[in-house]
């Protein structure tokens, strides 16, 4: 149940430059839960992009406030490296991918 939480919660988070939701433009690899630390793993659009503590200050925030949640852990990472097919049919219609 904690786990549908935080995806709705990444869901409301924008990337700053393109407006959709980190979590449907597939930035979000993996949410590990043990007891009530929650830990995201993440990835970015390009390995040179300079916005990850821009998105992961809102992540910590938000899903620290959650009651269930006592602390919040964002690793980054590049493997496998983002790619337009992890977006959702939403983002990619949003974007115009299709």
């Amino acid at each position: 149940m904690i786990k549908k939480t935080v995806i709705d919660v990444l869901k409301t988070i924008p990337d700053p430059e393109l407006g959709v939701s980190i979590y449907d433009l597939g930035l979000i690899y993996n949410i590990k839960i043990v007891g009530r630390k929650v830990t995201i793993v993440m990835t970015l659009t390009t390995m040179g992009c300079p916005l990850f503590g821009e998105i992961a200050e809102p992540i910590k925030e938000k899903i620290g406030n959650l009651a269930e949640v006592g602390e919040v852990e964002v690793e980054l990472t590049f493997d496998p490296p983002w790619e337009p097919d992890k977006m959702s049919q939403e983002a990619k219609l949003e974007l115009g991918f299709v």
